[in-house]
């Protein structure tokens, strides 16, 4: 008997114990409200059971049924596969996302479930419930309870992406209206000079010339300038000084100058002699009142860094012109990414002064950070309001920064997913095997040639850490390190720059590169110097800049390998051809003649056919008539014969050379 039928007798046994259990049950509830038997002292009487027990009934059942199923087993047993009843799937649990600091209401939000539901699952936990509001923030224990006695299953939020901040940055204010503005004295630009006859510093003049004064906000245009130009050409007292070229030059750059019909003054100077300075200063003077420049000086200061430094007893200290506003002790300002509470003022002498107004250059004491040079100075309300100025633009830089590098990434990884497709389709049609074979040649190709790169790289990076007495020095020599167009000779690296005198962190950062040290009219004192002798470190000083790239020339120059160069000590012409025997086999031999120079045995020689060489290498046997000779001068005739068999011929030229190593120069040219 099969197992369905064994099921079914199961069933039918089973739906009439319950038929009986039922009658039974209804037979009771008649019997006991209508029969009650009758007491009687002299015959006693038992109950009557109309109806057999139920559990006689049940008992005799399951007996019979075991045996059944006994024997209903064996008989129904049978050597193939039996099938295995379906496997129900397992419920999943929902999935409820958390945070730290949940409220009850963002609990049941997250649940999908009202905040009555939350307040249950919270009853037997310690929370307070009287205390409890929507609101509340609920601990991660409280949470994870919540969830679990829901029936469900807690996972961790992602964090979400951060708010676009808001912009702190500080800003210029509006102009002022030119009805209330007052004269000043006069600030028109700052000077540019063109050293002799070079206009390289043109570019740097447009940088600079922010520090200019502007009447009231409007600024006015000469040439391609924004601001008014006086032009100071310097280094006039060298004999090779040509100022009317330099006039010439700047006429392509729409700087006309007064001699050739423009606005534009220009004053022969000297710095080094102080020849025509005061020129200078009245050519401004009267620039200025011809302009009628004039400056706000009330509301907050706005300026100009012209330099900046770092003071041993100071600190950090900047050069300063006032374009509006009145500077107090006191005033916060910042300035590119460091602010300052002015401490102490002083003016071109030296002087302590309390206030500086408008066209004033001032020196500035209480900055936190060196600021750059050029960097524009804005006065704000306090310490707090600096900072958050301070923070935007770290912050506005740093999200620069990321821009940038995640371009860069984005393009690296669709240079090498392209690469990787390419790749892939050109072994597309190949087997498993020939497909691995493949790629393990190519890999191996390129392990190889990295440990090469990487060899060569070493050998040719130079390591360059630059410290200037001011910021205007440092970047002065930054621009020109920018101008490096060498590097597949040998690879300019600089590590590091910065203001002030050499100190043990710069000579624990060249140690980590092995990298030079240089330094512009800066100091290292004796501890550092012993410091950087111990570790090998070169620590070069300079006080002029072309000095300094010479010096750096000369070491980049030291990098570069050095190359062979042929010296030619004597040339010989082939006149005639013959053979000679020597054991079984035979030797061609040339008969030769020394035009030029001599010829000696230990020297190399190459063989010269129609301007090609055809061959080099040294002389086996070097003969004047029958003797052995180790030099032939200059018109004697000798036979000579090679190292290999090669055939001469008439007309061929011998040359004997020697090679010397000569130490190469980096092809970098800084212009001057």
């Amino acid at each position: 008997m099969n197992r369905g039928m064994m099921l079914k007798l199961e069933n039918l046994v089973q739906l009439h114990c319950a038929c009986r259990q039922l009658h039974s049950l209804s037979y009771r509830k008649i019997h006991r409200t209508q029969w009650k038997p009758v007491k009687s002292s002299t015959y006693p009487m038992r109950p009557i059971q109309p109806h057999p027990q139920l559990w006689q009934t049940d008992t005799f059942i399951s007996v019979v049924l075991s045996q059944y199923r006994l024997l209903a087993t064996k008989e129904g047993k049978r050597p193939g596969k039996q099938k295995l009843p379906p496997i129900k799937p397992k419920i999943e649990r929902q999935e409820v996302e958390i945070q730290q600091r949940m409220t009850a209401e963002d609990l049941a939000r997250a649940m999908d479930k009202d905040i009555d539901h939350v307040f249950e699952a919270l009853l037997l936990t310690g929370i307070d419930l009287d205390s409890l509001e929507p609101d509340s923030v609920l601990e991660e224990v409280w949470i994870k309870e919540v969830v679990k006695k829901s029936g469900m299953k807690y996972k961790w939020a992602k964090l979400k992406q951060e708010k676009v901040r808001e912009n702190k940055d500080a800003a210029r204010r509006p102009p002022a209206d030119p009805a209330l503005l007052t004269p000043r004295p006069p600030v028109v630009t700052i000077l540019g000079h063109v050293d002799h006859g070079k206009t390289t510093l043109l570019d740097s003049l447009r940088k600079t010339q922010v520090a200019a004064m502007e009447a009231g906000g409007i600024t006015q245009h000469i040439g391609a300038f924004l601001v008014p130009i006086i032009l100071a050409i310097n280094k006039c007292d060298k004999p090779e000084a040509d100022p009317e070229r330099v006039k010439k030059e700047l006429l392509a750059h729409d700087v006309v100058c007064e001699e050739y019909g423009g606005d534009v003054q220009a004053v022969h100077m000297s710095a080094l002699k102080g020849e025509n300075l005061m020129a200078l200063a009245e050519a401004t003077v009267a620039l200025a009142e011809v302009l009628e420049l004039k400056a706000d000086s009330t509301g907050l200061v706005e300026g100009t860094i012209i330099e900046s430094r770092t003071d041993q007893g100071r600190g950090p200290v900047t050069t300063a012109i006032i374009q509006r506003g009145t500077l107090r002790k006191g005033c916060i300002l910042v300035a590119g990414k460091s602010w300052a509470k002015v401490r102490l003022m002083f003016d071109e002498n030296g002087k302590t002064v309390d206030e500086a107004t408008p066209s004033m250059p001032v020196e500035i004491v209480g900055w936190k950070e060196i600021p750059s040079a050029g960097a524009e100075i804005l006065e704000v309300e306090s310490e707090q309001r600096a900072r958050e100025v301070v923070d935007w633009r770290n912050y506005a830089e740093q999200q620069e920064k990321i821009k940038q590098d995640m371009e860069v990434i984005e393009a690296k990884q669709k240079e090498h997913k392209d690469a990787y497709r390419k790749e892939r389709e050109s072994l597309a049609n190949l087997t498993w095997r020939q497909r691995k074979a493949a790629l393990y040649k190519t890999n191996k190709h390129l392990i190889a040639m990295r440990s090469k790169e990487r060899a060569e790289s070493d050998r040719n990076v130079l390591p360059v850490i630059v410290k200037g007495d001011v910021d205007g020095s440092t970047e002065a020599i930054l621009n020109i390190l920018d101008s490096y167009n060498a590097n597949n000779e040998c690879e300019l690296d600089v590590i590091h720059f910065g203001v002030g005198d050499i100190s043990e962190n710069d000579i624990n950062l060249a140690e980590t590169f092995q990298g030079v040290i240089y330094g512009f009219s800066v100091n290292a004192n004796k501890s550092v110097q012993q410091l950087a002798a111990k570790k090998g470190i070169k620590i070069k000083l300079h006080n002029i800049i072309y000095h300094l790239i010479e010096d750096l020339k000369d070491e980049l120059s030291s990098k570069l390998p050095p190359s062979v160069v042929e010296h030619i000590i004597g040339e010989a012409s082939v006149l005639a051809t013959f053979c000679v025997t020597v054991g079984k086999s035979k030797v061609p031999v040339a008969g030769c003649r020394v035009q030029k120079g001599q010829l000696d045995r230990k020297m190399k020689f190459k063989l010269i056919r129609n301007r090609d060489v055809v061959w080099k290498g040294f002389l086996t046997s070097l003969k004047n008539h029958k003797d052995d000779v180790q030099v032939i001068k200059t018109g004697m005739d000798c036979g000579l014969s090679l190292d290999k068999n090669i055939e001469f011929n008439i007309g061929d030229e011998i040359i004997c050379y020697e090679e010397k190593e000569v130490e190469q120069t980096i092809s970098w040219d800084p212009g001057f």
